[in-house]
């Protein structure tokens, strides 16, 4: 992506050799996550050019200087946030904000450099990795061991789309059984949060979704009702509660708006949580409210990141809970695509037409 508000440009670039900490990944697939077409909207501000792409599984061809954590040969998962594992927030169990991480809008190393180039322009990787290139040179702290025996195709989205949904509802909202959920948008991140919520016991789980076949996969996932609108949504829940409203609201629609968490602040009653996951639109204010329902009725509304997980603890988590069918991968993926197929992609994410896509790399 050369600049905001054009589509994907596919060409050969120069990539550099992995230095300290840092290892080479041949790409086996990458998830192809709202947040990326973020970038293209100018939703979230970065440095241009910009490789795109940061869910990905793949092989380590080669490994750099002082590299512990993976070895050549490893298959592996990108997680979008890395986990440097002794930073302040690592060692306090907040990984998702890793302090190495500070270079995910520019695609920098931590030495101020970048590893892929064209004629003399540096590239960065978004989130430092751009795994929509068959390859890349990324950090070995963005690094996960893969399982011999978990596909690449859905390890792709164990990088950023399955945990921070999940994360969402289990960690961020903290969903009790018994309790009820509200999630807005059922995209990529959305059926996560609602199996999350599934997961944790949520007795009534309740999704809202303009899109009709995203309304259907919700309840592959776990949804009890589905609605279109949050006025539908809203007159359900009051009278199935007689009154006393959802405990959480989740919202991972495609964009973000002021609308969206207004809904959502008045769908939760006495000690209901508001939790934040989707990106909002540039600069524009997403929360605009009076307080007095927060204090009166001691509501939170917060944002999250990575569904607050922790990759290193929660990724290999997540690979037990598939291989034990507590976790819907493979009904994520509504397509394949090749790399030339990614603004055909990202045209049929915006159209509705995809819970996930994935891009398959050439062997």
């Amino acid at each position: 992506m050369w600049e905001a508000n054009r589509d994907w440009d596919v060409g050969e670039l120069e990539l550099d050799d992995p230095r300290l900490n840092e290892v080479l990944v041949r790409f086996e697939a990458s998830g192809m996550c709202h947040s990326d077409d973020h970038i293209r909207t100018g939703d979230y501000p970065v440095r241009f050019p910009m490789v795109g792409g940061h869910e990905g599984s793949g092989v380590v061809e080669k490994v750099g200087p002082g590299v512990r954590r993976v070895a050549e040969g490893d298959r592996v998962i990108c997680s979008f946030i890395p986990a440097c594992g002794t930073c302040r927030w690592c060692s306090t169990g907040h990984q998702a904000v890793c302090d190495s991480g500070l270079n995910a809008s520019t695609g920098m190393f931590l030495d101020n450099t970048f590893r892929f180039h064209r004629g003399g322009t540096d590239l960065g990787g978004i989130c430092a990795l751009g795994t929509f290139s068959e390859r890349a040179v990324i950090s070995e702290y963005s690094c996960v061991k893969l399982a011999e025996d978990i596909p690449f195709d859905v390890a792709a989205l164990l990088s950023c789309g399955v945990p921070t949904g999940w994360g969402s509802a289990v960690y961020a909202a903290g969903v009790r059984a018994g309790q009820s959920v509200v999630v807005y948008g059922c995209g990529g991140v959305g059926c996560n949060a609602v199996q999350g919520a599934a997961f944790a016991g949520a007795r009534q789980l309740v999704v809202v979704d303009p899109v009709p076949f995203k309304r259907e996969m919700a309840k592959v996932f776990g949804a009890t009702h589905t609605f279109a609108t949050h006025e539908e949504a809203l007159a359900f829940v009051t009278e199935s509660s007689w009154g006393v409203l959802a405990d959480h609201a989740i919202i991972t629609v495609g964009v973000n708006s002021a609308e969206t968490v207004s809904q959502a602040a008045s769908i939760i009653g006495k000690l209901g949580t508001v939790t934040i996951t989707a990106a909002g639109g540039g600069n524009e204010s997403q929360i605009d409210m009076a307080s007095g329902m927060l204090q009166v009725y001691l509501q939170r509304i917060q944002g999250t990141l990575a569904g607050h997980t922790n990759p290193l603890a929660d990724l290999p988590r997540l690979m037990e809970l598939y291989r034990t069918g507590d976790l819907k991968l493979d009904e994520l993926i509504t397509k394949r695509y090749s790399l030339d197929q990614v603004n055909e992609m990202y045209h049929d994410m915006l159209d509705g037409k995809n819970i996930r896509g994935v891009m398959i790399h050439p062997a």
